[in-house]
């Protein structure tokens, strides 16, 4: 029997958090939500939460997080546009530095059983050396976005080293499925998803044949509850273990949706990785967890939602 926990998550309005947040509910855990509803929505907002209207940024989030005494916090809010961090990298210093620190700070100073922090292994490494990348890889991110996600990883190992917090950093692969928003700058899929059922020609930057990890919500969900169950603290790459481009998911898109169009092409964005593949070889051995949807059930769940609802 699942042991309910009281649980703090950051960004819990947020496609990711949000999800998430369901699944802590279901299994009958006192979860409270900080958003600060600038990409996230209200109404993803489990009704059994306490939730606060507040950036991780502001100065009352150890008070929120003093009297709140969780025993886990799951650390999703962030600025997590590659494009919008090399646009304005001090915003995004600001949200995905700063933030991170406070929320760190505040765990260390109530004695937090273990905070899990979303990373990115799609934008952590550069371009790699060898794939699939594994966690001991050089890290060489091209944005702005990388290089605070992995401030924010030596920020929760120093704070391990010298105050005993204990954390897991779960490094995404490119996360895809309901409530990804299908207006906004990343999250391909559900961008393309959206055009092709609207009846409009989506756009390609650069060739398509960049290739990235692409994991399902759902297995993602998976992940981060058991890294708060096991306990075991530690890195860990979350990804399919396979290479996917862009043009296969256009392909793939339009082959489930019966969409004749070609794509447009604009020119590539500054910032993006051209192939990344995880090894989650040590997420198997040590979480014990293992992608377990298909691509193209994924592709097609994200389809069937996108249909039922506004989103």
């Amino acid at each position: 029997m699942t042991k309910t926990r009281r649980i703090l998550v950051t960004g819990g309005a947020g496609f990711v958090g949000s999800h998430l947040v369901d699944k802590l509910v279901v299994q009958g855990h006192s979860v409270t939500v900080i958003d600060d509803l600038s990409s996230g929505k209200l109404y993803r907002v489990n009704k059994d939460v306490t939730f606060y209207h507040a950036s991780i940024t502001s100065p009352t989030i150890p008070e929120i997080i003093r009297q709140d005494k969780p025993e886990v916090i799951f650390h999703h809010a962030a600025s997590a546009s590659v494009a919008k961090s090399v646009r304005d990298p001090v915003f995004d210093a600001s949200t995905n530095i700063n933030g991170t620190l406070r929320i760190i700070e505040a765990s260390k100073d109530i004695g937090v059983d273990m905070l899990v922090f979303a990373s990115t292994g799609g934008a952590l490494y550069g371009e790699p050396k060898t794939l699939p990348c594994t966690e001991d890889h050089a890290k060489n991110p091209l944005s702005p976005y990388g290089v605070s996600k992995l401030v924010g990883e030596q920020y929760l190992h120093l704070y391990n080293r010298i105050y005993g917090l204990k954390s897991t950093c779960l490094r995404y692969g490119n996360v895809y499925g309901p409530r990804q928003d299908p207006m906004g700058e990343s999250g391909v899929v559900a961008i393309f998803s959206r055009l092709m059922i609207d009846g409009k020609q989506p756009k390609i930057h650069g060739s398509g044949d960049q290739e990235k990890d692409y994991v399902f919500i759902d297995d993602v969900v998976g992940a981060n509850i058991i890294a708060m169950e096991s306990g075991v603290g530690g890195t860990y790459n979350i990804g399919s273990g396979i290479g996917t481009s862009v043009n296969k998911i256009f392909e793939s898109l339009a082959h489930i949706l019966e969409y004749s169009w070609r794509p447009t092409h604009g020119p590539e964005r500054s910032g993006d990785v051209s192939k990344i593949i995880l090894d989650i070889s040590k997420a198997r051995q040590i979480l014990g967890w293992n992608p377990r949807i298909s691509l193209e059930d994924g592709l097609s769940r994200t389809i069937d939602h996108l249909r039922a609802s506004s989103e």
